[in-house]
């Protein structure tokens, strides 16, 4: 958007590692076409390529950059790119996403004289060996510079427990925990029906799904031990997959079918546009993780009426909040107990679950609550602004 007719607005230039449909990247764009654009103006600029997120928000009328980086090979051309952006733009606030985004807009924002720098920090996840050496060594001394900007926003509560361990400082961390859009995440009997009908699955199957993009962390190998116990039990259940590399042609996630004996009782979708449909023609949801910090797929199946079974790793316990079943990480046994104790509830103890997961998100997780959130922290930055502009004019 044009920053001619936005001068009165609070300028924000959003930093992000990249824009591909990750949970980050979903919640920046759910941010920026949410904001009241009367008060604020945004531009995006992704450190690698522009993603389909950022297609969508093209789309949408917001303009968005990318400085071309290839993931974990640091560029100093690129650094020298965006000094250009902020200087163009001239935001009031430079808001960075994730680790990497963090260090290189604290850099550039105070080297070009930014007022205000928010880090946005997405990650509970304690174990270090789980990143790599680079963004181990930026994990590190992002710890040692968390005290320059001016806020530290985290998503979830175990994330801000991680962070504290490692010692990021504590008077800058700002906990907002991720908002869904309650018009699309919704009970949808129209896409229960027709998603089914697709999948040739019948109204009255329990249908579990994992919505996840294929990594280790996710716990696929978990879910498939899971789901081969409860076929023994309940042969005529069916389950369906769906995230990046979720696919019939991944060779390890065959292997798990195969050796779980799950051969014509899974559905395999790939990352797909509609995942909205795809929850709601679910009987129950899991999330087989090892680490989260703000487990999305969570609440956003919670939100569509369904409830879930996830493992306790981040703020999965308090999302779900007595709407669900919450088992160890690691624990295929007690994951398929869990699902088995819904399955015995039949469809009307399901439902009543489901309406309850979905006043938990309501309540709590509402897309205007996280936008509120932000707003008024960015609203609080520009008023110290403006009250120090006034005083130094007055001298």
């Amino acid at each position: 958007m044009s920053t001619d007719t936005s001068i009165k607005r609070i300028r924000i230039l959003h930093l992000i590692t990249g824009l591909h449909a990750h949970g980050a990247e979903r919640v920046l764009s759910n941010l920026v076409k949410g904001n009241d654009p009367n008060r604020f103006c945004h531009e995006v600029v992704s450190m690698t390529d522009v993603g389909p997120v950022g297609q969508q928000l093209i789309l949408a009328g917001f303009k968005v950059s990318a400085l071309r980086m290839r993931r974990g090979v640091p560029s100093p051309m690129a650094l020298i790119q965006l000094g250009k952006f902020i200087s163009r733009y001239r935001p009031q606030v430079l808001h960075c996403w994730m680790y990497h985004a963090n260090l290189c807009g604290l850099l550039v924002g105070k080297l070009m004289g930014v007022p205000h720098i928010v880090w946005g920090i997405r990650s509970a996840n304690a174990e270090l060996t789980n990143y790599s050496r680079l963004t181990r060594w930026v994990i590190w001394l992002g710890a040692r510079l968390s005290r320059f900007p001016d806020a530290v926003t985290l998503n979830s509560e175990a994330g801000r427990r991680v962070h504290l361990g490692w010692g990021y400082d504590t008077a800058r961390m700002t906990l907002i925990p991720n908002g869904f859009d309650l018009g699309l995440f919704k009970p949808d009997p129209v896409a229960r029906r027709s998603v089914r009908a697709e999948l040739g699955i019948a109204e009255d199957t329990v249908l579990i799904g994992l919505i996840a993009r294929f990594h280790p962390v996710k716990g696929h190998a978990t879910f498939f031990k899971a789901a081969g116990l409860l076929s023994l039990t309940a042969p005529g259940i069916r389950f369906v997959l769906s995230g990046d590399e979720v696919t019939p042609d991944n060779s390890p996630l065959a292997r798990m079918i195969r050796e779980n004996q799950l051969d014509g009782k899974v559905h395999l979708l790939g990352p797909r546009p509609d995942t909205a449909r795809v929850m709601a023609a679910l009987d129950i949801a899991n999330s087989a993780s090892e680490s989260e910090a703000f487990p999305n797929v969570v609440a956003e199946a919670m939100a569509c009426g369904v409830p879930c079974v996830a493992t306790d790793v981040g703020d999965s316990a308090s999302i779900i909040c007595g709407t669900g079943r919450v088992v160890p990480p690691h624990d295929p046994e007690a994951l398929a107990e869990a699902c088995s104790e819904l399955i015995g509830m039949g469809a009307p103890g399901r439902e009543e679950l489901g309406r309850r997961a979905r006043k938990r998100v309501e309540t709590a997780f509402a897309l205007a609550t996280m936008v509120r959130s932000y707003e008024t922290l960015y609203q609080n930055m520009a008023s110290y602004l403006d009250a120090q502009t006034a005083h130094s004019l007055a001298n």
